[in-house]
């Protein structure tokens, strides 16, 4: 199941009016964001995020987790097959208390992530 998906824009205060506007008619809202460098869209919570391109990765797609030890085996597998670390498993309290996440750069460079929200 996808978490949550960000995506670098070039020019924040046009991004920001077309998602305002291209997501009202599917019930999706502006719910997070600091008004000037990103935003979270969403119903009960944001989980389409843009943000103001910085460089590196494109797109960053996180995949939710039941258990904080599939984390961990998603970022071995991932880290195995070739992937390129972006953040090693571990609590990312900057999020909220209980976001435990590892990221990977796959191939291409894109930013990974597998999420597991609950407490240990």
């Amino acid at each position: 199941m996808l978490d949550h998906v960000s995506l670098n824009v070039s020019d924040y205060a046009a991004a920001q009016a077309f998602y305002d506007a291209a997501l009202k008619p599917l019930g999706l809202a502006r719910m997070a964001g600091d008004g000037a460098h990103y935003a979270g869209y969403g119903d009960s919570r944001p989980f389409f995020w843009i943000g103001q391109g910085r460089g590196g990765a494109a797109a960053h797609v996180a995949f939710g987790a039941a258990e904080r030890a599939t984390v961990d085996a998603f970022h071995a597998a991932a880290m195995a097959a070739g992937g390129r670390d972006n953040g090693a498993p571990g609590l990312r309290a900057q999020y909220h208390p209980d976001y435990y996440g590892a990221f990977v750069l796959d191939p291409d460079g894109n930013n990974i992530e597998a999420v597991c929200h609950r407490p240990a």
